[in-house]
C-alpha cells in the first residue's frame, strides 16, 4: 500500500506566544552513557492565558514536583512528546527528574555520545531529548549546569557561559558547574564531556576584557586545532572592527566531534563543530580546508550577535540569524582575502545550489509560511539566498544605512527572539525608506528573471534601457509579485574605462527594478559611441540576466569589463550556450573563438592566480540543469567534457610550465600562497581533460610528487576517470598513507563517488570503512554521488538512484535528518529526459510506501507534489 501520509504542516499564521516565561533554570545532569540522570528546577511566570506544556521525547519520567510538592499521575498528562499540567499558579517552581540513554542515541540531537565522549546538538528541537520544557526559541532562560560524571573517563565538563566551582567526589566522581548570565532559548545549550587535548590562547576585546580561549579535540590532535585558533581570533577582531561587536563572556570554547549532523553550532560561548572544520594541518588539510575553517569558525563566532544575543522569535524566522549570519562571514571572508574570488566562489555556490532549489519541487520562500519538519527547513534557500537578500538590502539603501541600521538593531533587540519586520524596521528608520516592498523576497519562492534590451540614439547620445522582471510559478505559487531589484551597472567605452551619463558618478550607477517593467534613459555627452552596458556588477541582486548578446559582443564585453565577477560572468553564458551547442550537435567541433578567448583570459590573469583558476572552471552540470529543460545529463557532461578538453589542449604549454614550477614552500595556508595552487590544481585538473594515456602518466608522476594535500587530492580526483593502472595505484596509495586519518579517507571516498559509477558508489557504500552512523562518512559516498556527479546519478539504467535509495533506506532509522538531507538530491527529477524521470518517479515514490521518518516523509511529499 502506497503511504501518502505526511507530517502536519506548521504554520506562520498560527503563531502564538508562549503563555509562560521561565526567567532561570537549573539544570543538573549526573552523566552515565546509558542512564543519564536529569533534574531540572526552573522559575516560572504566568504572561498570558493558556496550558502550561512542556516538550519532552523518549524521557523516562521519574519524579514531578510543583512548589516542592510531588505531582500525582492524575495533576498531569503525558505523551509521547507533549507533558501537560492541567493546573498551575500564576508564579511557581517546577523541578523534574528523568532519564536518558544518550549512547542509543543514533540521530545525533539531543544528548549522544561520539568517540566515548557526550556531546549534545539541540537545535532545532534536540533540547526535548534531554528533559522536559518548552522547546521554542522565543523561550529564553538565564542557565545554571551542573554535572557530575567519573573522572577517570571525563576529566573535562564543558558547558556555557562561565565556570565556576568544582570538585571531586570520594566515589572516583567529579562535578563542574557553569554558570550563563545571558538569557538563551533552549536550542543553544550544550554540553560536552570527556577526555581532549586542547589548544589554548587568550584574547582581549577593544573593551580591555580578557577572554579565554580553548579549542578542544582528540587526543593527540591539539596542534591541529592551531588554524582553528587563529580564525577564531581573526573573527573575533574583524567583529569588533566592522560591527563594533565584541565578545561578551570570560570563556570561549570550541570542541570538535566526528559525528555531527552539521558543519558546527554556535551554542553561546561553546561552539560545537565537526572535526572536518576544526582540524587541519599542513600534511592532510587541502587549501579549501583551510579556506572552510575560517569560514565557519568566523560563522559561528558571528552568530554571537546575530543569532545569540538577538535570537529568532520562531523558526520560520531562521534566515534572520541564518541568512544574515552567512553575509557576514562571507564578508569575513572578502576582507582576509580576495573579494572578486570570494563572491565569485559564492555565486557559483548559490547558483548549484540554491537556484537549483527555486528551480525545483522543493522551492520555498526564504521564510516559508509554513513547513513539515523544521529539520528539513536548513536549506540553501534560508542560508545562501538569505544572505543574497542582505546584499541585496545594502545596494539598495547604500553601506551607510545599512551599518546604522546594524546598529539600531543591536542596541534595540539585544537579549530578545526577533522577527524579519522587527529586522527591516531597523533599516526604515536608518535609510527613510519603506521597505515593505522589498520583504516580498521573503515571501516567494523562485529565482526572478530580468529581460534588458536596448536601443541606441547617436542623434541624441541617449541609451534607453527596457527592463522586465519575472519570476516562474513554484509550488503553491502561481502569481509572482514585483520584486525591488537592484542591479550595479556601469557604461564601458572598451577600452578599459567608463563613459559618464547624467546622475551616475564616473559611469557608474544603481538600476533599481521595482516593477513589473521599467524604462530607463541614460544622457550620455554629446557625440558619444554607444556603450558597452555592464549590468548586475558584483552580482548585486540573486537573478537571472536575459540579454540577446551574441557571442561576438560577450566576449567583446568580456574584454571590456572593469567588474571582475562580470568578466567571469561573461565567460560563464558564452560557456553555457556553447555546451548547450555541443549538445545539440555532437559532431560540431567546440568554438575556438571562445577557446582562445577564454584562454587568453586565464594567460592575462596569471598575476591573480585564483582568479585566473576560477576562468577554467566551466558551469557545473547541476547549473545547466536550470537552463534547458528536459534535461539529458550524461549528454551534457559528455559536451562539457568536449569543451573542457579543447580549453586543455589550448592551455597545454602553459599548464607544463606552471605544473614545471616548484609548488610554494613552505607551506602557509594564507591567501598567496592558496591563490598559487589553486592555479596549478586548474592545470592538473586541464591536463586530465586531456583524456590521454601520456595525460594520465603525467598525473601519476605529479601525484606521486605532490608535496602538499591540495595537489595530491586533486591529482586523485582528475585520475579517478581513467580506467587505467595509474588511477589503481594512486587510489590504493593515498588508502594506504591516509587509512588512519577519518577526515582525509572522507575525501579518498568522495572523489571516488564523485567521478565514478553507480556500481563504484556501490561498491564504497560496502567498504570495510564505510560507516552509516558518521554522517561524514554518509556524505562523502552518497552526498558527493547524488549531489556533484549527476550524469551517473541520473543515468538512465535507474542504478544511480537505486544506490541512494538503498543508502537512505538504511540511514532513515539511525539518523532522520541525514537520511532527509540525501534525498533532496532529487530535487531536480521533474525537468530529467522521460526514461530517468521515470526511473527518479519510481524511487521516489517506492520511498515513499516504505516506513519511514517524518523528516524523509515531508522531503518525499515535496517532491512528488
Amino acid at each position: 500500500m502506497l503511504r501518502t501520509d505526511t507530517p502536519v504542516s506548521i504554520k506562520l499564521e498560527e503563531y502564538t506566544p508562549y503563555p509562560f516565561e521561565i526567567d532561570e533554570v537549573a539544570l543538573d545532569f549526573s552523566l552515565d552513557p546509558k542512564a543519564t540522570r536529569v533534574k531540572t528546577k526552573m522559575k516560572v511566570r504566568r504572561t498570558a492565558d493558556g496550558a502550561f506544556v512542556l516538550d519532552g521525547v523518549k524521557l523516562t519520567l521519574n519524579e514531578i514536583r510543583l512548589n516542592g510538592k510531588a505531582l500525582r499521575d492524575s495533576d498531569y498528562t503525558r505523551d509521547d512528546e507533549k507533558l501537560t499540567i492541567k493546573t498551575v499558579p500564576d508564579e511557581f517552581t517546577l523541578e523534574t527528574d528523568v532519564t536518558i540513554d544518550p549512547s542509543s542515541n543514533t540521530a545525533l540531537s539531543g544528548l549522544y555520545i561520539s568517540g566515548g565522549r557526550f556531546c549534545s546538538q539541540c537545535e532545532a528541537t534536540g533540547f526535548r531529548y534531554i528533559t522536559y520544557w518548552p522547546d521554542r526559541p522565543d523561550v529564553m532562560s538565564r542557565f545554571h549546569v551542573r554535572m557530575d560524571a567519573d573522572k577517570s573517563k571525563y576529566p573535562i565538563l564543558l558547558s556555557n557561559g562561565t565556570p565556576g566551582d568544582s570538585g571531586d567526589h570520594s566515589d572516583g566522581r567529579h562535578y563542574a558547574e557553569w554558570d550563563d548570565p545571558h538569557p538563551k532559548p533552549s536550542y543553544l545549550f550544550a554540553l560536552c564531556a570527556g577526555d581532549y587535548d586542547v589548544w589554548r590562547d587568550t584574547f582581549t576585546t577593544m573593551n580591555g576584557d580578557h577572554v579565554d580561549l580553548g579549542v578542544y579535540v582528540d587526543k593527540g590532535q591539539a596542534t591541529s586545532a592551531e588554524w582553528a585558533m587563529e580564525s577564531l581570533k581573526a573573527s573575533m577582531k574583524w567583529d569588533e572592527e566592522r560591527f563594533a561587536r565584541a565578545y561578551d563572556l570570560g570563556v570561549f570554547n570550541i570542541v570538535a566531534v566526528r559525528d555531527f549532523n552539521f558543519g558546527a553550532m554556535e551554542n553561546k560561548g561553546l561552539n560545537i563543530f565537526n572535526s572536518a572544520y576544526v582540524l587541519a594541518s599542513q600534511e592532510s588539510a587541502t587549501d579549501a580546508d583551510f579556506e572552510a575553517i575560517e569560514s565557519i569558525v568566523g560563522h559561528e563566532y558571528f552568530h554571537n550577535w546575530t543569532g545569540n544575543r538577538i535570537t529568532c522569535r520562531d523558526w520560520f524566522q531562521l534566515c534572520l540569524k541564518e541568512g544574515l549570519t552567512v553575509f557576514r562571514d562571507q564578508e569575513f571572508s572578502s576582507d582576509l582575502r580576495s573579494r572578486p574570488v570570494q563572491r565569485i566562489k559564492d555565486v557559483m555556490g548559490l547558483r548549484a545550489r540554491q537556484f537549483a532549489e527555486d528551480a525545483g519541487p522543493l522551492a520555498h520562500p526564504v521564510r516559508p509560511d509554513k513547513y513539515g519538519s523544521i529539520e528539513n527547513l536548513y536549506t540553501a534557500t534560508v542560508y545562501s539566498k538569505g544572505a543574497e537578500l542582505i546584499r541585496a538590502l545594502t545596494v539598495l539603501i547604500g553601506m551607510d544605512a545599512f551599518d546604522k541600521g546594524m546598529q539600531i538593531y543591536f542596541d534595540e533587540f539585544d537579549g530578545t527572539a526577533s522577527t524579519i519586520e522587527d529586522f527591516y524596521g531597523c533599516f526604515e528608520k536608518a535609510s527613510g525608506k519603506d521597505l515593505s516592498q522589498f520583504r516580498r523576497w521573503y515571501a516567494q519562492a523562485g529565482t526572478p528573471s530580468v529581460r534588458i534590451d536596448e536601443d541606441w540614439n547617436g542623434d541624441t547620445s541617449t541609451l534607453t534601457l527596457s527592463l522586465r522582471q519575472s519570476t516562474p510559478a513554484t509550488p503553491g505559487e502561481t502569481d509572482k509579485q514585483p520584486v525591488p531589484i537592484p542591479l550595479r551597472a556601469a557604461l564601458l567605452d572598451g577600452k578599459g574605462g567608463h563613459i559618464d551619463a547624467d546622475g551616475w558618478q564616473n559611469g557608474e550607477g544603481v538600476i533599481v527594478l521595482d516593477t513589473e517593467t521599467k524604462t530607463v534613459e541614460l544622457k550620455l555627452p554629446q557625440g558619444s559611441d554607444k556603450p558597452l552596458l555592464s549590468v548586475n556588477r558584483q552580482f548585486s541582486a540573486p537573478v537571472h540576466i536575459d540579454r540577446d548578446l551574441s557571442n561576438e559582443q560577450l566576449l567583446e564585453l568580456a574584454a571590456s569589463e572593469t567588474d571582475p565577477f562580470n568578466i567571469w560572468d561573461n565567460f560563464q553564458t558564452l560557456a553555457r550556450s556553447e555546451i548547450f551547442r555541443l549538445l545539440d550537435n555532437p559532431q560540431s567541433p567546440p568554438d575556438e573563438a571562445l577557446i582562445s578567448a577564454l584562454a587568453d583570459a586565464v594567460r592575462s590573469n596569471e598575476s591573480d592566480p585564483a582568479f585566473a583558476a576560477l576562468l577554467t572552471v566551466l558551469p557545473d552540470i547541476g547549473e545547466l540543469f536550470q537552463h534547458r529543460d528536459p534535461v539529458d545529463p550524461a549528454g551534457l557532461s559528455d559536451a562539457r567534457k568536449r569543451l573542457r578538453k579543447a580549453l586543455g589542449e589550448n592551455l597545454k604549454s602553459d599548464a607544463e610550465r606552471i605544473l614545471a614550477e616548484p609548488s610554494p614552500a613552505p607551506f602557509e595556508p594564507n591567501a598567496e600562497q592558496a591563490g598559487i595552487r589553486s592555479l596549478r590544481t586548474a592545470m592538473i585538473g586541464l591536463t586530465g581533460a586531456l583524456d590521454t594515456p601520456d595525460a594520465a602518466r603525467k598525473l601519476k608522476a605529479l601525484f606521486d610528487a605532490a608535496p602538499n594535500m591540495t595537489e595530491s587530492l586533486a591529482c586523485l580526483r582528475t585520475l579517478v576517470p581513467f580506467k587505467t593502472s595509474e588511477r589503481e595505484d594512486a587510489i590504493s596509495t593515498f588508502y594506504e598513507r591516509w587509512k588512519d586519518n577519518p577526515l582525509v579517507i572522507d575525501k579518498w571516498f568522495a572523489v571516488q563517488a564523485g567521478q565514478g559509477t553507480a556500481e563504484d558508489a556501490r561498491r564504497l557504500s560496502e567498504h570495510q570503512d564505510f560507516d552509516l552512523s558518521n554522517p561524514n562518512r554518509v556524505r562523502s559516498v552518497a552526498a558527493a554521488f547524488a549531489m556533484t556527479n549527476l550524469a551517473a546519478f541520473h543515468a538512465r539504467d535507474g542504478e544511480g538512484h537505486k544506490v541512494i535509495a538503498d543508502i537512505a533506506l538504511d540511514t532513515d532509522p539511525r539518523n532522520p535528518a541525514l537520511a532527509a538531507r540525501l534525498l533532496t538530491s532529487f530535487e531536480q527529477w521533474r525537468k530529467l529526459e522521460p526514461v530517468a524521470k521515470a526511473s527518479a518517479e519510481r524511487t521516489l515514490k517506492s520511498l515513499q510506501a516504505a516506513s519511514l521518518s517524518k523528516n524523509t516523509m515531508d522531503i518525499l511529499a515535496r517532491a512528488l507534489d
